[in-house]
């Protein structure tokens, strides 16, 4: 195949209860343009490579299998590495657990990005299903995925609490190898959290269009031996998780725009935040985060002190060298 117009970027890891239907639905989507699927598995301990390999034998021109020697226990690490593989000039992201409902979705967001080069991405909303696939009644969760306006920009994610789409629904113009900004803080920031700062890349390139039709499906399972997302994220500290994940993405962030007074509000809001848990739960992992926002986000931040180093910041993860990624 020569290079395609669209790559649909697809990370799994031991998702054999799913990875079929979701397969399916990418290789049932109807183009008028050729499309790729990159896959990036990050050394599965169930029967998902033996999927993998059966749909490649099928097709061969389509898939394209990115194999790691080992897990890395960071599937941020697992998106850049697969994203900077895609040759699409449009990236469509989605995750081995999740499906799209729509056989036309890439071609929506291809035409109109096609006709709007103004336009970074497209998004939609989703369906929140179960283990079975049955939409769930709680519709809670996607209080985070409800906006309900047809553009949304790097303003509306700087200000509002409110997401355009879902990753599954996420399709964006392949701006990963552009140079325009450094791509490995979607590694080094954080292990798990890899979708805000892929809306954020795309939103820094323009705004993003939102259909309003339904063409995703988002499984959201969390059980006690899980080990998908929502499951492993469940026995973390969400709060010390998100305050330095804040402190990371404002750090990033001001290399390349002014911070202004809604992220001033989030500094002087994880400031207390941090202060409080350390007062409240001593320890030494407290004291590392009191420290970062005390740092950062009061000294820098709010009292305009010059800019810490990024030792502050405990989460930073800065490799010598990447890991070796055979492709099959």
């Amino acid at each position: 195949m020569s290079d395609p117009i669209l790559s649909v970027l697809l990370i799994t890891y031991n998702h054999e209860k799913y990875l079929k239907q979701c397969l399916d639905s990418i290789l049932s989507q109807s183009t008028d343009f050729e499309y790729e699927v990159v896959v990036g598995e990050d050394h599965s301990t169930d029967s998902t490579r033996n999927i993998l390999n059966e749909y490649k034998q099928k097709y061969p021109d389509r898939i394209r299998l990115l194999y790691r020697s080992r897990n890395y226990g960071r599937p941020t690490l697992n998106v850049y590495q697969t994203a900077m593989a895609c040759r699409g000039r449009y990236i469509a992201t989605i995750e081995g657990d999740d499906f799209w409902t729509d056989d036309h979705k890439l071609q929506k967001a291809v035409d109109h990005l096609e006709a709007h080069p103004e336009c970074s991405g497209c998004a939609n909303p989703a369906l929140l299903v179960g283990e079975d696939g049955k939409e769930l009644e709680d519709k809670s969760v996607l209080a985070l995925y409800t906006w309900d306006r047809d553009e949304y920009t790097i303003e509306d994610y700087r200000r509002a609490d409110i997401w355009p789409g879902q990753t599954a629904s996420i399709v964006t113009r392949n701006f990963w190898k552009d140079g325009l900004y450094d791509y490995t803080v979607i590694y080094r920031a954080h292990d798990f959290i890899d979708d805000a700062w892929i809306l954020m890349f795309a939103l820094l390139h323009g705004p993003m269009h939102h259909f309003e039709e339904t063409m995703s499906s988002w499984r959201y399972v969390v059980k006690d031996d899980g080990e998908n997302w929502n499951s492993l994220n469940q026995k973390r500290d969400r709060y010390i998780q998100e305050t330095y994940f804040h402190v990371a993405q404002m750090y990033w962030l001001e290399q390349y725009r002014k911070i202004d007074k809604r992220e001033r509000e989030r500094a002087f809001y994880d400031f207390k935040l941090g202060t409080s848990i350390f007062v409240k739960h001593p320890s030494a992992k407290s004291w590392k985060l009191f420290l970062t926002v005390l740092r950062y986000d009061f000294m820098h931040v709010l009292m305009h002190l010059p800019k810490p180093g990024l030792n502050i910041h405990t989460g930073w993860w800065l490799p010598g060298e990447l890991p070796e990624v055979e492709e099959h």
